[in-house]
């Protein structure tokens, strides 16, 4: 098996190392069997059929970009990953499911090995998990204005939505000033997403993915979640590295990205794309909409992974980011079949056809139909 994003070859012929070609191996790193790897399909040949087998690197950190219109296969392949990364030793998968579509994950395998996995249904973190800059915006808020600006100093100052309710109350402020920071802090309440048992990221980093589910939660509640995890995780690394202590690497898989880098969750996720191969943590973002997503999400990748895309902006966002060895244009050489993927690689400068591998466990993202439900 040949395992994409590791540069430990280099490619054979100059027209390799521009991605010309699409024959299994080329350019691509032979698999070494001590180190972490996950399997992600085959190289799909020139006929259509499928060729040797191909992998992805998982034992090295990297920033990853999934991406494919509707039904393409986008959430699907984002689940093989994640299959891949509960097995590999020394990875921590953590899956952000706005939709709840990886509960499947927990599920019995058709493999022999399985997929060690649990699912947190309806997360909860501790309100100071969340930045104090955060929360102006996070219940939407102007920070610039004068509730804005006291909700971020209670944030700053107390570590519970009770102790923000009670700094808030005892302010000195005007009443009308008061009473907007205490109904938006109402709001944050009635999510149900804050809590002193909130999730604790050691437990994040055990041996198994764990799920989040999200499932029915709205975008800012979901935002805070998501931007407490990354936070919590690329601190824990950044820590590590420079004691005793050696955690699993963590690999932060975020669906529906684009929801995720519009909200407060933004800092967090660019903190990670942008600093967080040295500590070791890694990031899978997919999204179905590339050009909601700010350049850096897409400039940063070094791993790919584009299904059909047919909205012009989709298309263009990624050509804006094309590397210059990638032969052809993204538009020429994007898929047209469900499943099927074109992975762009930056360890070894070259890109790939890949059929994507069938799941171990259940795929939770298919559609509903209309012929397979029963009336009265």
């Amino acid at each position: 098996m040949q395992v994409l994003g590791r540069a430990n070859a280099e490619p054979r012929t100059a027209h390799e190392a521009k991605g010309g070609s699409d024959e299994p191996g080329r350019g691509v790193a032979e698999t070494d069997t001590s180190r972490p790897t996950g399997r992600l399909g085959a190289y799909r040949a020139r006929d259509g059929s499928d060729a040797a087998p191909v992998g992805i690197d998982l034992d090295t950190p990297h920033a990853a970009l999934v991406v494919g219109k509707r039904g393409s296969g986008k959430s699907y392949t984002l689940g093989v990953l994640a299959e891949a990364a509960a097995r590999a030793n020394g990875v921590a998968p953590v899956v952000v499911d706005p939709m709840g579509v990886f509960s499947g994950l927990e599920a019995p395998s058709s493999a022999a090995d399985g997929v060690p996995a649990s699912v947190v249904r309806k997360p909860t973190v501790a309100a100071n998990a969340v930045p104090p800059s955060s929360w102006p915006a996070l219940v939407g808020l102007d920070a610039g204005r004068p509730a804005g600006a006291l909700l971020w100093q209670a944030a700053s100052e107390t570590s519970s939505l009770t102790a923000m309710r009670a700094y808030v109350a005892e302010a000195n402020a005007e009443d009308g000033v008061r009473r907007a920071a205490r109904n938006h802090l109402e709001l944050a309440d009635s999510w149900g997403v804050f809590g002193s048992d909130g999730l604790d990221v050691a437990d994040l980093l055990g041996g198994e993915a764990t799920v989040l589910d999200l499932a029915g939660t709205p975008d800012a509640p979901s935002n805070a979640v998501c931007a407490a995890v990354a936070t919590g995780l690329y601190e824990r690394c950044a820590s590590s590295r420079s004691s005793a202590e050696s955690p699993r690497l963590p690999w932060l898989f975020v669906d529906e990205a684009h929801a995720f880098f519009g909200g407060v969750a933004a800092d967090a996720l660019r903190t990670v794309l942008t600093r967080g191969r040295t500590p070791g943590m890694s990031l899978v973002a997919a999204t179905q909409r590339p050009s909601a997503l700010p350049d850096v999400a897409v400039s940063q990748a070094d791993l790919l992974v584009a299904h059909r895309l047919t909205m012009q902006a989709d298309v263009d966002a990624l050509t804006a980011a094309q590397p210059t060895y990638l032969a052809g244009t993204i538009r020429e050489r994007l898929p047209t079949r469900t499943g099927d993927a074109l992975v762009v690689d930056d360890a070894t400068e070259s890109a790939h056809a890949v059929r994507i591998r069938e799941r171990d466990t259940p795929h939770g993202g298919g559609n509903p139909r209309a012929s397979r439900r029963r009336c009265e």
